[in-house]
């Protein structure tokens, strides 16, 4: 079975050199690290890697904008229960946590020393709302023994880049039956994916909307909704503005990228 980790980007701005290293350890599918500056942490598998990156004084504030983007999801649906595929160091988490506190949030992570990890240097909130489950996430999905959600979010990615289980007709048809009928999937997937039109036809067999941003990272974000939403521009706008405040950074980066996928 593939490593499915969190999505990777490049170190941004200073290399490995200017952060300390707090933590470093390695499992059977390679290192881990934990750095850090004054005012971030990071998790890295490996040389010039970032997986996932905390400002410690505003932890719910997301420092990828793939993660920013994978937000605008909250402009159709507020959801009262979620899965997450991929933990990294639980940024989604914060920012769903800091915009409602009561949803039941399921995070699925392979790495077991991950989700160490993430509770002891990510801040990763506890209590009865969130549940980590140690598992492959397409495994996860094969079982189908959780309850219907309303949101899936998915960054599953191996050592080559996108894990291909994210996008084959068995892993999106899985997700899609775990989603409520009003509900969404939101992929995480590269730039290159943009002019995948086998894939967008797999997701309009279980989805009536697909809509999707090209982030400044290169990242090429998917929400797939199973109800079409006609909100005009001006109405999305005046939502984000809105939603902005909730989540306490700006969406308007994303939403200029933001655009149904055809």
């Amino acid at each position: 079975m593939a490593c499915l980790i969190l999505c990777s980007v490049p170190l941004s701005g200073k290399s490995m050199t200017d952060f300390q290293a707090i933590y470093r350890s390695e499992d059977e599918f390679g290192p881990l690290m934990v750095l850090e500056d004054k005012q971030m942490r990071i998790l890295s598998f490996g040389d010039n890697d970032e997986q996932s990156k905390l400002l410690k004084s505003a932890p719910h504030i997301p420092q990828h904008t793939y993660l920013q983007a994978m937000l605008l999801v909250l402009l159709y649906k507020k959801p009262k229960r979620v899965i997450i595929l991929g933990l990294g160091g639980g940024g989604l988490i914060h920012a769903l946590r800091h915009f409602d506190r009561a949803i039941k949030i399921t995070a699925v992570e392979l790495r077991s020393a991950v989700i160490d990890i993430a509770q002891r240097y990510f801040q990763l909130p506890s209590g009865k709302k969130l549940t980590l489950i140690h598992q492959d996430a397409t495994e996860f999905l094969v079982q189908r023994e959780h309850k219907q959600v309303d949101v899936i979010f998915a960054d599953i990615y191996g050592a080559d880049g996108v894990d291909e289980n994210q996008l084959t007709e068995t892993f999106i048809a899985n997700a899609a039956s775990l989603i409520k009928s009003d509900g969404y999937l939101v992929l995480n997937c590269w730039k290159e994916h943009s002019k995948d039109q086998q894939l967008l036809s797999l997701l309009q067999i279980h989805f009536a909307e697909v809509r999707a941003c090209l982030t400044g990272g290169g990242n090429w974000v998917i929400l797939a909704g199973k109800v079409a939403q006609d909100i005009s521009s001006s109405g999305l706008k005046a939502q984000a503005q809105q939603l902005s405040l909730q989540l306490d950074f700006p969406l308007s980066r994303s939403l200029t990228r933001f655009e149904l996928w055809q």
